[in-house]
């Protein structure tokens, strides 16, 4: 009698303890999903209920119940499960992902589904989870700190298994979620220099290619924007990183002394080519910074000159890069995203239906069920990747912004939730579920409004699809259940 009081006692601790508002959120993401799919696959002739098993939206009704019954039941197992075992789940969820790259049938070039008679499930959207955890356990096994090279080669490790796994399936797209996790990287002590180098890498990227076509002095304007960014961000270096008033003050000096020559050389009718220009100004610099170095800080100055160096390397690769290890279909979409090329029939298409869908649905959108774009169908998967056109056409901008701020709260709540871990188990965790979420909605807002290339990531909670939502639950009733034990320690 005793032991089932015991029971009742601490099933109402723990259901007291979970966080409810952000239950609530999800719970409010997850319907107000089924209610748009609902919306982009019906036609004005439909005599079909929401709720009918022969509709997307009923499916997803379908999938959202399955979904409480996995979130709840995942609230009722002890949280140090979860803890104990996350390196046999991670490594369980990676075999899971080879086999699925050899035995899964072929869809649209993917081998990443698994089928189970009429169910198909996606293992690469549960693998989130179990990376997280991986992630999770690595940071918290004692005295684990992210120092030297040598402590990154294991959560890079963790991070980068899956991703070549999900390659291996050719479903990039989802390959790409991962990179998300290097934010948890730095929250747990990651030099911020390396996410500077990673935004550097982007800029660069997009600047030779969108710019590839246009000469300046001799040389396509993308390389010439590019190189000028390199040497800016050399001067900045040596002002803030190196902390070198002088050297970053000579530099810049010197850089804008020539700058000028080569301006007056041009006014009087003296051809300047950009190569001979930018080759012989920014070695000069590096020379300088070599012989100068000895009086500043030695590692700082030279990881200055090395960045300068490997940046131009890198530079020079991009399009060769871009040639030959994109296929053409990629080539195609970025070249579309960027603006480079315009499609509006082929490649393009999807994203150019999905802007005029988003932008006639002005303020308020035209209605619920009163799209024409979707009524029409002129957007392909607009119930899956595209969503989101969907809830801009008929909420309009009202409702694309209540969206977004659904997601920020949830986001932002994930973020309090981990800051007020007292294990850092927890906090890397309820990291990760952050950074995931980011990434979707960044990478997914980006696609249907055409500023990121076209490469399937799915909208979490909205989009249609089983494998997706249960993802994204267990994902975050993990999070719930371990953030629960919070009031062992007397927290709020």
């Amino acid at each position: 009698m005793a032991t089932t009081r015991d029971n009742d006692d601490a099933s109402n601790r723990l259901l007291a303890s979970v966080d409810w508002f952000t239950v609530l959120l999800y719970l409010i993401m997850v319907v107000a999903g089924a209610v748009s799919i609902y919306a982009s696959t019906t036609t004005s002739n439909s005599q079909l209920s929401m709720f009918d098993f022969d509709t997307y939206s009923g499916k997803q009704f379908l999938w959202i119940g399955f979904s409480f019954v996995i979130g709840f039941s995942l609230l009722l197992i002890d949280r140090r499960l979860y803890e104990a075992y996350a390196y046999p789940i991670y490594f369980v969820m990676i075999i899971i992902l080879i086999v699925t790259a050899f035995v899964s049938p072929n869809i649209k070039g993917s081998h990443s589904w698994l089928k189970f008679g009429a169910v198909s499930l996606q293992p690469a959207e549960f693998a989130k989870t179990a990376t997280a955890l991986a992630l999770a356990k690595l940071f918290s096994t004692y005295g684990f700190q992210l120092r030297g090279w040598r402590t990154y080669i294991a959560p890079v490790g963790i991070i980068l298994l899956p991703i070549m796994c999900i390659i291996l399936e050719n479903e990039t797209g989802s390959a790409l979620v991962y990179f998300s996790l290097i934010l948890v990287l730095y929250r747990e002590g990651m030099n911020g220099f390396v996410l500077f180098a990673l935004l550097c890498a982007v800029s660069y990227f997009v600047l030779v290619l969108k710019f590839a076509s246009t000469v300046i002095m001799g040389i396509p304007l993308g390389t010439f924007i590019v190189l000028t960014c390199i040497m800016v961000v050399i001067v900045l270096m040596l002002l803030v990183y190196c902390r070198s008033l002088i050297l970053g003050r000579n530099v810049a000096i010197g850089y804008i002394a020539c700058a000028l020559i080569a301006w007056g050389l041009s006014a009087l009718g003296v051809h300047i080519n950009g190569y001979a220009f930018f080759f012989t100004v920014i070695p000069l610099s590096l020379i300088y910074l070599l012989i100068g170095m000895f009086r500043d800080d030695l590692n700082k100055v030279l990881m200055t000159v090395i960045f300068a160096v490997v940046s131009i390397i890198y530079m020079f690769s991009v399009t060769i890069a871009f040639d030959h290890a994109l296929k053409p279909y990629q080539q195609n979409r970025i070249k579309i995203s960027l603006g480079i090329e315009e499609d509006l029939k082929g490649k393009g298409y999807n994203v150019n239906q999905s802007r005029i869908a988003i932008g006639s649905g002005g303020l308020t959108g035209k209605g619920f069920l009163e799209g024409t774009q979707t009524k029409l169908n002129y957007v392909p998967e607009q119930h899956t990747d595209f969503i989101f056109c969907t809830i801009g056409e008929e909420q309009g901008f009202i409702g694309t912004s209540a969206v977004l701020i659904l997601f920020l709260t949830l986001i932002l709540r994930i973020i309090a939730i981990g800051e007020r871990q007292h294990t850092t188990f927890g906090r890397v965790y309820a990291y990760c579920v952050a950074s995931i979420l980011i990434f979707h909605l960044t990478i997914n807002i980006g696609m249907v409004i055409g500023v990121v290339p076209v490469i399937g990531i799915p909208l979490p909670f909205f989009s249609y699809g089983g494998s997706s939502l249960w993802g994204f639950t267990i994902l975050l009733f993990i999070l719930l259940r371990i953030d629960a034990v919070r009031s062992e320690y007397g927290t709020w």
